[in-house]
C-alpha cells in the first residue's frame, strides 16, 4: 500500500533532507513544489504552458493549478508506492484542496508531519553554515534572508497547522536534535502506521 507523507516546517527544518532519505530508504517519491513546476514546463503539456505563462508573468501558482500539477505526478508509475510532499500546501485553502484531490482519486494523506524548529536555532544553523561555507554558500543562504522567509512562513504557512491538528492528522518531530535523530523520529511514526 502507498504511503503518502507532507512534511511541514520552516525553512531549514531539514525537511528536504529528510525527504531525500525517505526516498532512499523507502522508495517514495519526493514531489517539490520547484522541481514539479520545472518539470510540468519542460514537459510542454498544456498544463506545463499554462504554468510558464504564470511564471514568466512572476506571478505566484493559482492554487489550482499547483493542485492539478500535483495529480498529474502522483498519478505517475514511479509514485505507485508513495509520495512525499515538501513545499506543498502552504495555505488552508492549498491544503482542502489537496485533500479534495487526492479523494477524488481514491487516495488520502497517511502522515503529516512537523518537523519543530524555534527561529534561534534555526538563525544559529544559517550563521554556522555561512561561516563554515566563508562566501561560498547561496546567494538567499543568509540570515537576512531567513528571517525574512521565517516572517512569511509564520504569517502564511504556519496556520495550516490547525487544520491538520483538529483533523487528527498532525505528527510532531522535534527538529532541533541531529539529523539521524530527526530521522528516526519519523521512520517511528510511519512504523506505528
Amino acid at each position: 500500500m502507498a504511503t503518502n507523507i507532507i512534511l511541514l516546517g520552516p525553512p531549514g527544518a531539514g525537511k528536504g533532507t529528510q525527504a531525500q532519505l525517505l526516498q532512499e530508504k523507502y522508495g517514495f517519491v519526493q514531489l517539490s513544489t520547484g522541481d514539479m513546476l520545472r518539470a510540468a514546463v519542460a514537459s510542454g503539456s498544456d498544463l506545463g504552458k499554462l504554468a510558464k505563462e504564470v511564471m514568466d508573468q512572476g506571478k505566484l501558482m493559482p492554487d489550482d493549478i499547483m493542485v492539478d500539477i500535483i495529480a498529474s505526478c502522483i498519478a505517475e508509475p514511479d509514485c505507485a508506492n508513495g509520495f512525499i510532499l515538501d513545499g506543498f500546501p502552504r495555505t488552508t485553502a492549498q491544503a482542502e484542496a489537496l485533500d479534495a484531490m487526492l479523494a477524488a482519486n481514491g487516495l488520502a494523506l497517511n502522515h503529516v508531519i512537523q518537523i519543530a524548529v524555534d527561529d534561534a536555532m534555526l538563525l544559529s544553523r544559517i550563521q554556522a553554515r555561512v561561516a563554515q561555507n566563508k562566501g561560498a554558500a547561496r546567494s538567499d543562504d543568509n540570515a537576512e534572508t531567513l528571517k525574512a522567509r521565517l516572517k512569511v512562513y509564520h504569517e502564511q504557512t504556519a496556520p495550516i497547522l490547525p487544520f491538520y491538528r483538529s483533523s487528527g492528522r498532525l505528527e510532531t518531530v522535534d527538529g532541533m536534535q541531529s539529523i539521524e535523530e530527526v530521522t528516526g523520529q519519523i521512520e517511528a511514526i510511519l512504523n506505528r502506521a
